[in-house]
């Protein structure tokens, strides 16, 4: 048991609890001590997925209390991947923050390392009840985040937030609670012996928990109708935060693809494939109304927020496709949905930084001091988001529509995904157009980009290069981590501690 699959828990905690007994230290301490646990996570991914890159399955137990009794983390191909994709997009938004985001309100980086702390923790957790423990964790430190700066706008988009949360907590409870009542397990490797092994008569209430469980889970994902509550709340959080964000609806996307595979997957008896009925139909809806929400936006900040209802509308479109090939194919899609979307919201800012008081508002305004420059960016993000050439969202949508094969399942993908990347591209289109291009008298502001925040969006933008670049080995990873999450038996004998 090596000690390394705790560290993505233990630096942020450690460094959090430390940067908030010590918030009354020196600005420039606390941003140095953020900054350090925050990019020594990349390397330690990057060790994490070489690790589980031989296939190997890795438990850490906590007090030695070997499963299903105790509290264990799990390292597979999976979750590691999800490490490296958190530390790369918090390093980058964290960066942008430190050039003054992080003065609008108290212990900024001590909430930024909790919600790190429940971020990784969801990722690394191998069962339900610590999997609702790391969620109350992330919620409690992003309702802080939500409405760092204060503003009328974020308050009311936060108590939303809140109140919406708080009852998709009371649902987990129940649920958990109801398979711990049936089952008398809460491990998932253990639950998914037990489910797969449940008599008969236990299958209606099994399909109300693990029902009241994808309710809450489709509330983290943004999922329709439980997506209300994001474009609101995305867009007017700060910046930094907002990056941030862009990965807590993967990590409800993440949940769906583990406890629908291993506790509901096909080897779950009477509760087989359990979810498919239902996210098959409500995903391509999410994805319609996602493209139709960013054609009707009236702020960048809005139009970006719709486009992560976009990203996780195909994810969960493909997910319940069920196949390897579409498996790999949606987890190359998740991590470029989710770098580019968190480098288009630290964009958008740095446009609103020089329209004076029109900031993000999709209204002809001033033109921009630093046009070339930042329309560029846009430029580049858009037709990367949109899914066209040369970049890595040409790829995904590519690999996303070949997994579909054939039949009428595959004819309404199609469908579905052209026609939104379509209305995509005249979204974003019409808000370029606005904002660049119809730009009227002296420019709002003379003052020139900042080069910490520009190097910090740079850093998201160009990931969408870096995925086209190393497009074959990575296809090979994910290859691999599509059947690695497909073949349950190693689960089973590694955490369940019995037989498939």
């Amino acid at each position: 048991m090596t000690h390394a699959l705790i560290l993505p828990l233990i630096l942020p905690l450690l460094f959090g609890s430390l940067l908030l007994v010590t918030h009354g230290i020196n600005r420039s301490f606390k941003r140095c001590v953020s900054m350090l646990a925050t990019w020594a996570q990349i390397p330690l991914a990057i060790w994490l997925v070489y690790m589980a890159g031989d296939g190997q399955l890795r438990i850490y137990a906590l007090g030695n209390w070997e499963p299903p009794f105790g509290i264990i983390l799990l390292l597979d191909r999976l979750s590691a991947l999800m490490l490296l994709l958190s530390a790369v997009l918090a390093s980058f938004a964290l960066l942008y923050a430190c050039r003054g985001d992080d003065q609008r309100g108290p212990n900024f980086h001590a909430l930024f390392q909790f919600q790190l702390l429940g971020i990784n923790g969801a990722f690394m957790t191998g069962d339900l009840f610590n999997l609702f423990v790391f969620f109350e964790i992330l919620l409690i430190a992003s309702y802080a985040l939500l409405m760092h700066g204060n503003g009328a706008a974020r308050v009311r988009a936060g108590m939303h937030y809140v109140v919406l949360n708080l009852v998709g907590s009371s649902f987990f409870l129940i649920g958990v609670g109801t398979l711990y009542g049936l089952l008398g397990t809460l491990n998932m490797a253990d639950l998914a012996q037990r489910v797969a092994n449940a008599d008969a008569e236990l299958a209606p209430l099994l399909s109300v928990a693990g029902l009241l469980l994808l309710v809450v889970f489709g509330l983290k994902a943004a999922i329709l109708p439980l997506y209300f509550w994001l474009p609101r709340a995305y867009a007017a959080a700060t910046a930094p935060v907002a990056a941030l964000f862009a990965i807590m609806t993967k990590v409800g996307i993440y949940v769906i693809l583990r406890v629908y595979t291993l506790i509901f997957g096909n080897e779950a008896g009477a509760v087989a494939g359990l979810a498919n009925d239902w996210l098959w139909p409500l995903a391509l809806l999410t994805l319609a109304a996602g493209a139709c929400g960013a054609l009707a936006a009236r702020s960048l900040q809005g139009v970006v927020a719709y486009l992560v209802v976009v990203s996780v509308g195909t994810l969960l479109a493909v997910i319940t496709l069920g196949t390897p090939e579409s498996y790999a194919a949606a987890l190359y899609y998740l991590l470029h949905s989710t770098l580019i979307c968190g480098g288009l919201f630290l964009l958008a800012d740095l446009v609103a930084r020089q329209r004076g008081e029109f900031a993000g508002a999709l209204q002809q305004g001033p033109t921009l001091y630093n046009a070339a420059v930042l329309g560029g960016l846009f430029f580049a993000g858009a037709i990367s988001v949109a899914g066209l050439p040369p970049f890595a969202g040409f790829l995904g949508k590519v690999m996303l529509l070949r997994s579909a094969g054939t039949g009428m399942a595959a004819l309404q993908l199609w469908s579905v995904v052209l026609v939104g990347s379509l209305v995509t591209i005249i979204a974003l289109s019409r808000a370029g157009s606005t904002v660049f291009w119809r730009g009227s008298g002296e420019p709002a502001s003379t003052t020139r980009y900042d080069a910490g925040r520009l190097v910090a969006t740079l850093g998201l933008m160009l990931a969408s290069v870096a995925l086209v670049l190393a497009a074959g080995p990575l296809q090979h990873y994910l290859n691999a981590t599509a059947a690695q999450l497909l073949d349950l038996a190693p689960y089973m004998q590694l955490i369940g501690g019995g037989t498939p």
